[in-house]
């Protein structure tokens, strides 16, 4: 049986399609989920970054408006901010996210999911 494989997708992000497709090219049918319409909560953004082994600052998209809007610009922001702003504010997630059971990869450049597979 093949491990269940999720993406965290914005159809808008020209990087997130390429991801999926490629994916797909790649007989993998992933969960979707436009994490616009359905943002993870800030329990499920902690295990991301934590399968992505990065600092939660590290998933933020610093060119949003919100990114400013919500001080994140300022030093000394601790993960907990950032996850918090990241559940109150999705598209400063960066994206797409791609998981496979515990580990997960950033689709920068789409190639990049691959050795989850």
């Amino acid at each position: 049986m093949k491990a269940k494989v999720t993406i965290y997708h914005n159809p808008r992000c020209s990087k997130s399609r390429e991801t999926l497709a490629l994916l797909r090219e790649h007989g993998v049918q992933p969960e979707v989920i436009d994490y616009l319409k359905t943002p993870p909560d800030a329990a499920t953004l902690k295990r991301l970054v934590r399968q992505l082994g990065i600092k939660a600052r590290d998933l933020l998209r610093t060119k949003e408006a919100e990114y400013m809007a919500a001080g994140l610009d300022r030093p000394g922001v601790t993960d907990e901010q950032a996850i918090a702003a990241m559940a109150e504010y999705p598209i400063l997630i960066e994206r797409p996210i791609v998981v496979v059971k515990d580990r997960a990869a950033l689709g920068r450049p789409p190639e990049a999911v691959l050795r989850l597979l």
